[in-house]
């Protein structure tokens, strides 16, 4: 990745202008942020264009933002249109890298002891590389974020000290970069090349940053760089040649070697101090495991300068006062000289995402207390934590909440310290969704609330449009999957088991019309813009609880205001407070937007809106490989392409004899795409 003294302006670019009450809404909220609010709720009714009301204050602010989102497919989703608002931005995605992941944890009522199991996904970590790489070399940054944001991360500084400048006839040998690879995290390896990798053959050495899928080949004449190529990853061919280029670290905890001696040292006098302790309360089980553990860790990170559970000692080797919080990705925003944060950071959703970033600190510090307490780590482990939420509006700055239904806290914040813009006109002139309520349990000719929804996803599926449901827990709304296709209707789920990518892509699919019904629990409330759902059924409806309040049903009620045939079915046998309050607001809204339309003679049309998802990115360089190759081939195809596909087979069934599967994939195809200029009609 490049270091430039970047100055390009966000410039957003989009085929249509602010409509409704977008335009009063952008202005009041810039305005707000110029004269120093420190706290903005908008106010916004779901589909009203809350997101291209954001982006149009960002145009006008030009700062570096923070976008923050309670899951990640809601944040997956908000990078893809920030990414069409902003094309030629640098728009990011930075979430937690963890497709699984179980923390350390002990349970002193059994005495079970569960060991951290983790499993990273190399593509997400790539991206977060590609996010704090962005903040540090440019201006024209937005980065969409979960609340991973504020958990601990390496120093900003030491990361960006510690980076490779490259640049032709600069004064290098060979040996020299190999050492300065190893020492920034890169691994050296002799088969495929991987982010973070590196591979060095004759006088050349072929690296594969962690923030792109390139290889840059570095070529040595003597004790000097001769050139810098850019090759595809796959097919091997030039993209290009660079004067110079800048090699960020592989990890983004970096400690210097005289900062990880001092580190080791400050660890042992913390030891000493804690068994002393432990052994005057006569905790000698506890004395003899953290003593066990403790200099079991320090001997790796001596030989190996790693450990499992090295985060534990971060505060060490921070250098960091114990109770102070960690470096975060704000850290990596930019700031003014008086330490004041200079950028912006919305709050998506805001109703739900500031309940989570307010309760992540005491979920992990009551955990930690019960391991040290036993004797698993050292007190400093409890300064390896989240931010506190005071902490994290200290260093945000000025922050635009957005919610169809927002909270306490920052409904109270903005009247305190800002202002509330409501939002409730839509561009298309849509109305909020028709609410019908029908009982749960059957009666007479009426079969209760699973075969009446089924009734109405036939009537739905067959206009060639789509339908969820919403159940109560993760199990209801497996089985209810299975007994929708046992009734011939393509169906499946989403809910918090289902890997982030995977969740992304099931989304794509199901506004492709691969499914016609989605079954969920809560991940289809806030936030997820699927504009060919016409009809939402929310079953057990009048189940007080978390999954049945105001604000849950307000929300889920949301996800059919996209279409003109918007409909919700709520099956409940009473109408609860919840219920009323909801149904009571969906209807004050739909008579603000029927007397607009009516005023300015407007007729309500469904949002259009492409079928993209984050994954596209990743997919289209495989698309532009397949391409490349082709056109390679294209000589040899005129001559003889039954050779050639014949050869194509061959090397796709050793790529796999290997399992060297994507290159495979490449060539299966390239394949498809050689057989149907062979014979086009098959």
């Amino acid at each position: 990745m490049s270091i430039s003294t970047n100055n390009q302006k966000l410039k957003l670019n989009s085929m249509y202008s602010p409509a409704g009450d977008q335009p009063d809404a952008i202005a009041a909220l810039t305005n707000g942020i110029k004269k120093g609010m420190q706290h903005q709720v908008l106010f916004g009714a779901t589909g009203t264009g809350k997101t291209f009301t954001m982006a149009n204050v960002i145009e006008k602010i030009q700062k570096p933002t923070l976008v923050i989102a309670h899951n990640k497919t809601l944040a997956a989703q908000l990078a893809q249109e920030y990414r069409e608002f902003f094309p030629d931005n640098a728009v990011h995605f930075f979430v937690s890298y963890y497709d699984y992941y179980q923390p350390e944890a002990y349970m002193p009522v059994s005495d079970t002891y569960i060991e951290k199991e983790a499993m990273i996904n190399e593509e997400i970590e790539r991206l977060r590389h590609a996010s704090t790489q962005a903040l540090l070399s440019r201006r024209d940054v937005i980065v969409v974020a979960s609340v991973s944001c504020i958990y601990g991360l390496g120093s900003p500084e030491e990361y960006q000290k510690v980076n490779l400048k490259l640049e032709v006839d600069a004064t290098l040998t060979r040996a020299v970069l190999i050492r300065e690879l190893v020492h920034i995290h890169f691994s050296r390896t002799n088969a495929d090349l991987f982010p973070g990798l590196f591979r060095a053959r004759g006088n050349m050495v072929e690296i594969m940053p962690t923030s792109e899928r390139v290889i840059y080949r570095i070529l040595f004449n003597d004790n000097a760089i001769e050139s810098i190529t850019e090759l595809d990853p796959v097919s091997r061919m030039v993209r290009r040649t660079h004067p110079a280029f800048f090699l960020f670290p592989a990890k983004h905890f970096i400690t210097p070697e005289h900062e990880r001696k001092r580190a080791i040292a400050d660890i042992q006098d913390e030891l000493r101090d804690r068994l002393q302790t432990l052994e005057k309360q006569g905790n000698v089980l506890e004395y003899e495991r953290l003593k066990r553990r403790t200099n079991h860790d320090l001997a790796l990170v001596k030989e190996i300068g790693y450990c499992n559970g090295i985060e534990n000692y971060s505060r060490h080797f921070d250098g960091r006062k114990a109770g102070d919080p960690a470096h975060t990705l704000l850290s990596y925003f930019p700031h003014l000289p008086d330490g004041s944060p200079d950028f912006l950071t919305i709050i998506d959703e805001s109703h739900v995402t500031v309940p989570q970033l307010g309760g992540m600190y005491a979920g992990d510090r009551s955990r930690k207390e019960t391991l040290i307490e036993h004797g698993f780590r050292l007190p400093s482990a409890l300064d390896n934590r989240p931010l506190r939420f005071d902490e994290f509006t200290e260093r945000v700055g000025q922050v635009l909440y957005t919610s169809a239904t927002p909270g306490t806290y920052e409904l109270e914040a903005s009247k305190e310290q800002g202002q509330i813009v409501e939002q409730i006109i839509r561009p298309t002139g849509l109305l909020d969704p028709e609410l019908i309520e029908r009982p749960i349990v059957s009666s007479g000719s009426y079969k209760g609330q699973v075969h009446d929804f089924l009734n109405e996803v036939e009537r739905v599926a067959k206009s060639g449009e789509r339908a969820l449901v919403t159940t109560l827990t993760k199990k209801m709304a497996e089985d209810l999957t299975e007994y929708i296709k046992e009734k011939k209707i393509k169906a499946t789920y989403i809910h918090s088991d289902v890997k982030t990518m995977e969740r992304i892509e099931i989304l794509s699919q199901f506004r492709r019309g691969d499914f016609d019904v989605l079954v969920g629990v809560n991940l289809l409330r806030e936030g997820l813009d699927l504009p060919e759902v016409s009809l939402v059924g929310i079953l057990d409806a009048d189940k007080e609880g978390f999954l049945r309040s105001e604000t849950s049903l307000i929300q889920t009620i949301g996800r059919a205001a996209r279409n003109v045939n918007g409909r919700v079915i709520l099956y409940a046998d009473k109408t609860t407070r919840s219920m009323k309050a909801a149904i009571d607001e969906t209807n004050r809204r739909r008579e603000i937007q029927k007397a607009y339309n009516k005023k300015h003679n407007i007729t309500p049309q469904t949002i259009v809106k492409a079928i993209k998802d984050i994954t596209e990115q990743i997919q289209s360089e495989h698309k532009k490989t397949v391409g490349a190759l082709l056109e390679i081939d294209s000589d040899l195809f005129k001559k003889n392409p039954k050779a050639l596909i014949k050869e194509k087979t061959r090397q796709m069934n050793e790529a796999v004899k290997i399992l060297d599967f994507e290159t495979a994939a490449i060539l299966r195809d390239e394949l498809y795409e050689l057989k149907k200029l062979h014979n086009p009609k098959k």
